[in-house]
């Protein structure tokens, strides 16, 4: 693509978006940012597409999400007979537009969409796909992205997100595709009327709520457990289905976070709307705080993730994914025991970034652990083949240390409405016994041992970002670290040629390694959403200022080795 000539055709436009035009006139004769928006095609992958708000190739707007949905409608054309298409967004800027206009290619190209009337969570699109037998799904989200970004995730005929396969084929047709004159588009009340268009009802909404309460444990823990619970949505999707789903159960004492209750793009309250870093916490940490609840929830903007604070000792205290996961575990297999439900051979399902505290928990239950890939579809595909099998009730829990959960093969994709049910319910059981989640948390640390796991992330912006985290990748294969801090690695696992069959389900290539140093591990992944190189640290000491001081010293040397620092 040549880049001066592609941002002039731009410019020449009559664009529909009087702010991309204006933006267009804003940065002529910026050659910085004119190469920034327009030096590539955002990439397709098995996330979707993921950018910047903005005008360009580069960007996040109309032309680019339509463009896309034209590429996966013919790749649907070609491989089903009758495809149909349910479609979700969340509250970032444009979002409910952007599904709009994905809606109106799938339907001028013969395939009925199914769109929600508001703003869902990602596993209410999850479901849909699965409840309506639709070919495809695509919700629009940047997940936990700050407020410039926007996406749009795709999802397959399982409810789960697309295969590299299906990315590949779906970015190959983007390339044949012109962003202005390649793109069938509907009316959207024509195609409204038409019947290509369709508004998915209350009913399905509903089904989709009770379904997630189907997932209880200990259904009637929470009615008279006294719980008093702050939640925030961090302005995002959440709202409504959490506190539905959350009074249902019969917690009536909940206090939302005002400044964060309703829908807004902008997120003003956190710049970064994710529920694992602390800055998005703090305004409910605070109420928290001043109220003396037992428990703090805050789903992401998508409402795939939760993440959870408690008090202790008056003062706040964060609980990690990992941590949550592991908490989660030993509640459901006790609970199941006690009630005489649990399965033969049971299975959990986890990333192979995500605590290896979780295996020593399950060893102590007798449940298989399948390590996966990083993206939750691998973990769908898990449930899809114990379904096959006849064996579904042998899932117990799928998690990631980025805080999403899913106790339930009725979706495919992490779900916060599930999770939030099941940590509440947790809470509860616990309080019983006069113990928070964090006391809970002390006393499995006392028993199995102090794990700690951080992942640190270096960004590499601009055109070149992902050159130089590609550069990184290639010299650690070809000059391998024989020791970090001192400690002799002792197996290196590459995931770009290694790919281990994991429940009967061979795992695809992905650029990953793995570096074993005795039961410590450190992880290396470039992220599959942003311009990120990621580095998993899970290590096990005595307490915790053992462990903080040996993470410590692999950080600083796996900095010298890569290259890199913070």
């Amino acid at each position: 693509m040549e880049i001066m000539q592609e941002y002039r055709r731009w410019a020449e436009q009559k664009l529909e978006d009087e702010a991309l035009a204006k933006e267009l006139r804003e940065i002529e004769g910026q050659e910085a940012e004119i190469k920034d928006r327009f030096y590539t095609d955002l990439e397709f992958g098995t996330a979707g597409l993921r950018g910047v708000l903005g005008a360009g190739t580069n960007r996040m707007n109309i032309y680019t999400v339509r463009r896309a949905t034209q590429a996966y409608a013919d790749v649907l054309k070609a491989r089903f007979d009758h495809p149909t298409a349910a479609v979700a967004y969340d509250s970032r800027i444009n979002s409910e537009l952007f599904a709009r206009e994905t809606a109106r290619v799938f339907a001028a190209n013969g395939i009925p969409a199914w769109l929600y009337g508001e703003l869902m969570p990602t596993p209410a699109l999850s479901y849909a796909v699965r409840e309506l037998g639709c070919a495809a799904g695509i919700n629009i989200t940047a997940s936990h992205n700050p407020s410039k970004y926007n996406g749009y995730k795709a999802y397959d005929e399982n409810g789960c997100q697309i295969t590299g396969e299906t990315a590949s084929a779906v970015m190959a047709k983007i390339g044949e595709t012109d962003l202005f004159t390649g793109v069938k588009l509907a009316d959207y009340d024509e195609a409204v009327a038409a019947g290509m268009i369709r508004i998915i009802e209350e009913e399905l909404i509903q089904k989709f709520l009770n379904r997630v309460l189907e997932e209880q444990i200990n259904p009637g823990l929470c009615k008279d457990a006294g719980l008093k619970l702050v939640y925030t949505p961090l302005n995002g999707a959440g709202r409504r289905s959490v506190l539905t789903v959350l009074g249902r159960m019969g917690i009536t004492d909940i206090t939302v976070v005002p400044e964060q209750e309703m829908p807004d793009g902008n997120f003003p309250t956190c710049p970064y709307p994710n529920p694992e870093i602390l800055e998005a916490m703090q305004k409910g940490l605070d109420l928290a705080e001043k109220l003396g609840a037992d428990l703090l929830l805050a789903t992401d903007p998508d409402c795939d993730r939760v993440g959870t604070a408690v008090l202790q000792n008056g003062s706040p205290r964060l609980i990690t994914g990992n941590e949550m996961g592991c908490l989660l575990i030993d509640y459901i297999a006790r609970s199941k025991i006690k009630n005489g439900t649990m399965p033969e051979r049971p299975v959990v399902v986890k990333s192979l970034v995500t605590t290896s505290m979780a295996d020593a928990i399950c060893q102590e239950y007798g449940i298989e652990v399948r390590n996966v890939l990083t993206g939750f579809k691998y973990i769908g595909e898990q449930i899809a083949k114990l379904e096959e099998a006849g064996e579904a009730d042998r899932y117990l829990l799928g998690f990631e240390e980025s805080y999403g959960y899913l106790s339930g093969g009725y979706v495919r994709d992490k779900d916060a409405v599930d999770g939030s049910m099941l940590i509440c319910e947790m809470a509860a059981w616990y309080r019983a016994q006069g113990k928070n989640l964090g006391e809970a948390l002390d006393e499995m640390y006392a028993k199995f041992g102090r794990y700690l796991n951080q992942v640190d992330s270096y960004t590499f912006p601009g055109a070149d970002g992902m050159a130089k985290m590609s550069g990184i990748m290639e010299s650690l294969r070809k000059e391998p670290p024989k020791a970090i801090a001192g400690a002799a690695v002792t197996a290196v696992t590459d995931y770009k040629t290694a790919c281990p069959d994991v429940g009967g389900v061979k795992m695809p290539p992905a650029n990953v390694l793995s570096y074993t140093l005795g039961e410590d591990s450190v992880i290396v992944r470039p992220s599959g959403t942003e311009p990120k190189l990621k580095v998993y640290y899970m290590v096990k000491a005595a307490d915790l200022p053992a462990a903080q001081a040996k993470k410590a010293a692999l950080q600083g040397d796996i900095e010298k080795i890569l290259g890199i620092g913070k």
